[in-house]
């Protein structure tokens, strides 16, 4: 079968588009922690309730910090883990109740970052990032030693 389209080949880097998603969810995550600090009152828009109010500075911290972490790939899985949280308190306490038939999108877009978080937390941020960097310099050193 003849192939009408080539790819070059930097597109088929796995390790380019697997960083390239955490950089992109590390920065989204940032981004979202630097709105809601900047106007406390998007905690309530987005929870529609008061009672959630005294998670704000954990979503702010977690969110702006892990997300700067995430994106750099530095302490990825405990940028990952500590925001697993968060997104599964948004999907499963607020969203769900809403469910899909909703402009927003709001539950499915939760759920995709909450499946993300999971993800590098199990796998890890990846070779392009500052724990592989650091990982590979510490085997380099035991091998000279």
């Amino acid at each position: 079968m003849k192939q009408f389209f080539t790819i070059p080949g930097w597109f088929e880097n796995k390790d380019l588009a697997y960083s390239s998603i955490r950089i992109f969810l590390g920065a989204a995550l940032f981004v979202r922690g630097w709105m809601i600090s900047s106007d406390p009152s998007i905690i309530t828009q987005l929870t529609g309730a008061n009672q959630w109010y005294w998670w704000y500075s954990y979503i702010i911290v977690i969110h702006i910090i892990g997300g700067a972490l995430m994106a750099i790939g530095f302490a990825t899985r405990y940028a990952a883990l500590l925001q697993i949280p968060v997104l599964f308190g948004a999907v499963f306490f607020f969203h769900l109740k809403q469910g899909l038939m909703k402009v927003e999108q709001s539950l499915e877009l939760s759920t995709l970052v909450l499946v993300l978080l999971i993800i590098y937390f199990l796998f890890g941020s990846g070779a392009l990032s500052v724990d592989s960097y650091l990982a590979k310099r510490k085997s380099s050193e035991k091998k000279e030693s």
